[in-house]
């Protein structure tokens, strides 16, 4: 059982902004983690849309896990978005006049448009997060069988929605946007959490845009490649 004095010790570590840094740099991590698995099984869908079904029905499988998995996802990205609200509302109402123009004073800042554009991509990010959740996790059931075994055929509804340009397009500029937000976090992380030295500040800072890089084109080139008939 926690002491009243372990609760006040956590609660005050929560309430403070070093302790708000650390905990939604954790849960951003974890949040990423989940981005990479979920690309690589979009990925599968390369390998034929039966595969693709199969890991789908593979993970379903396990309904207990699987629940257990998405309410921890779902715990992080709640903490993961509070936090980040409430440290930009503290950032705000440290300087409540913002600067006419933004630039980097060397390490270990570095201002760019993802940095100052975090609170917007994040939110914008949770809204889509619903609408892909109800259009995708919830969305028709078409059932198909393979090898004998019943199954969802998820395929057939990725490949419905990716076939019209609204979704198409607009789920290609969520995923820049998605970029955008990696490209920081990702190195704001990394550096909240002690984990690289300063010598190496420079480093991380070009292989967090390479990994955001990288997810966005693993994520986008699906819908592009459906839309386009390439597959």
């Amino acid at each position: 059982m926690i002491s009243n004095s372990n609760k006040l010790q956590i609660f005050n570590f929560y309430q403070s902004p070093i302790g708000k840094k650390i905990i939604t740099s954790v849960t951003g991590i974890g949040l990423i983690l989940f981005v990479a698995i979920h690309l690589s099984g979009n990925l599968s869908f390369f390998i034929s849309p039966d595969v693709y079904n199969q890991l789908a029905y593979f993970i379903n499988r396990y309904n207990i896990s699987l629940n257990i998995i998405e309410l921890i996802l779902l715990g992080f990205f709640v903490v993961h978005t509070v936090l980040g609200i409430a440290i930009q509302i503290n950032k705000y109402q440290a300087r409540p006049i913002g600067y006419n123009q933004y630039q980097s004073i060397g390490q270990p800042s570095k201002q760019s448009l993802s940095s100052r554009t975090m609170i917007l991509t994040g939110l914008v990010l949770g809204g889509f997060l619903i609408f892909h959740l109800l259009n995708f996790k919830f969305g028709t059931y078409y059932p198909t069988v393979i090898n004998g075994v019943p199954m969802r055929d998820l395929s057939r509804l990725v490949r419905e929605k990716f076939e019209q340009p609204t979704y198409t397009f607009g789920y290609t500029g969520v995923m820049i946007l998605l970029g955008l937000h990696l490209r920081h976090g990702i190195w704001s992380a990394l550096q909240s959490l002690g984990l690289m030295h300063s010598r190496f500040s420079a480093f991380f800072y070009s292989l967090a845009l390479v990994i955001a890089v990288l997810i966005v084109i693993g994520f986008i080139v699906l819908p592009l490649a459906i839309y386009w008939h390439l597959v």
